[in-house]
């Protein structure tokens, strides 16, 4: 059993000596199962959660809301949470409640966390290797210097000046990684989208601020390329991708980025060039497959053809169209990974489960990619209430693994060796 956290007035977090932590699944409050709890991660953060106090359980198994500090008499209480770095799940949400008319949650991955043995636990499994993602290497003192010596060897290069802008007002880690010359980095290209994505990072489509504005102009194909073969030449286990949260969807921007693929491969045979796409615009993801696109990661809410296109609601196309997309890429030598946009009590819903495992199976898909998913839960359980049986997310990540021995299963993309 652990206990439940709570924050006070101070920003402090203690722990309340007489409730028991719940978390939350969907629209359950429950207790966390054997291998949903795991130590707290270096490179996570605990967050007060705004508006919202917490629940937990009673010594005589009741459900017990404090709105009250436990400790200091008068003072209110607040609900805490934990947000993951890269390469982890998270298997339950905070169990809390908020205020009526409270406005919506900021977009962040919060994880349920407790207490035990005076050590701070959350609920999540490591799903991938961490240590690119981790938040020590990112943010460093000598970002801004390495960011003015790329600028000033490309001055006039636009989609430079977005990623530093990305890099120190988001914290982009892809952006970064740019300017620190290793591992995969971002390259944003396209202003418009095809899709509307309930809980879209770069435009507001449920109600809640976005936390980043994408970029406002539309790079040259050379811009395109001083950026791309400068990183495959000299970072460390280089990717560039197209498809960042900065913009909107870089398939349509297909014809522009296949003329900078061919110019790329001129100039470097080494690195990935990835795409992270919907896949709905079929032409476009042709054309890049065509050019040299080494792998392409498509986000997926649900391979149900009615929850897809709700959570998605895509513009001229349609789930069908994504399959064909696939196939075609994979045909013609990409290594195809799915965003799986992962949420407790919805992704591993047994009807979920099956049609997830169906899509794989069907579209020979390499690798399922766990990307938690940032949204309110309250806002997203009214449009996906549910009532099939859930597995839990850890069971849920040992049925993949059992049921599809040929997929990679991770967090992020990894380099393609041809």
């Amino acid at each position: 059993m652990y206990l439940s956290l709570y924050a006070n007035e101070k920003g402090e977090v203690l722990d309340h000596p007489n409730i028991l932590m719940l978390g939350r699944s969907g629209n359950e409050w429950l207790l966390p199962e054997a291998g949903e709890m795991m130590p707290l991660p270096r490179g996570s953060s605990l967050v007060r959660i705004p508006g919202n106090i917490p629940v937990g359980l009673d010594m005589k198994e009741r459900l017990a809301y404090f709105e009250y500090d436990p400790l200091v008499s008068g003072q209110r209480a607040y609900a805490v949470a934990a947000l993951l770095p890269q390469g982890f799940t998270r298997t339950l949400l905070p169990a809390c409640v908020g205020s009526s008319g409270e406005a919506l949650l900021p977009l962040l991955g919060y994880a349920a966390v407790g207490l035990k043995e005076g050590k701070i636990y959350v609920a999540a499994v490591q799903s991938d290797e961490h240590r690119k993602w981790h938040p020590h290497y990112y943010n460093t003192e000598r970002l801004p210097a390495k960011i003015n010596r790329m600028l000033k060897k490309y001055p006039g290069n636009m989609i430079l000046h977005q990623l530093a802008r990305c890099s120190l007002e988001y914290g982009c880690f892809t952006a970064q990684n740019i300017f620190y010359q290793r591992w995969e980095g971002g390259i944003p290209s396209m202003k418009a989208c095809n899709a509307a994505c309930i809980a879209c990072i770069s435009e507001d489509h449920c109600g809640t601020a976005s936390p980043q504005n994408r970029l406002d102009f539309a790079p040259t194909v050379q811009e395109i390329v001083e950026v791309a073969s400068e990183h495959l030449l000299r970072a460390r286990d280089a990717i560039i991708s197209f498809g960042q949260g900065c913009e909107g969807e870089p398939a349509l921007n297909g014809k522009r980025l296949s003329q900078a693929i061919r110019r790329i491969r001129d100039l470097c045979a080494q690195g990935t060039i990835n795409m992270n796409t919907n896949a709905g615009y079929c032409e476009g993801v042709k054309l890049m497959t065509d050019a040299g696109m080494d792998s392409m990661r498509v986000t997926i809410f649900s391979a149900i053809e009615e929850n897809y296109m709700t959570y998605h609601c895509p513009q001229d196309y349609s789930l069908a169209d994504v399959e064909y997309s696939i196939t075609y890429a994979r045909e013609h030598g990409v290594k195809i990974s799915l965003n799986l946009l992962t949420f407790p009590g919805f992704t591993d819903r047994m009807e979920e489960v099956e049609a997830l495992l169906e899509f794989v199976r069907k579209n020979q898909v390499d690798m399922i990619q766990f990307r938690n998913l940032n949204i309110d839960p309250e806002f997203l359980m009214r449009i996906f209430p549910g009532k099939s049986p859930v597995l839990g997310i850890s069971n849920f990540v040992k049925l993949l693994e059992s049921e599809l021995p040929g997929v990679r299963i991770g967090s992020y993309t990894h380099p393609v060796h041809r």
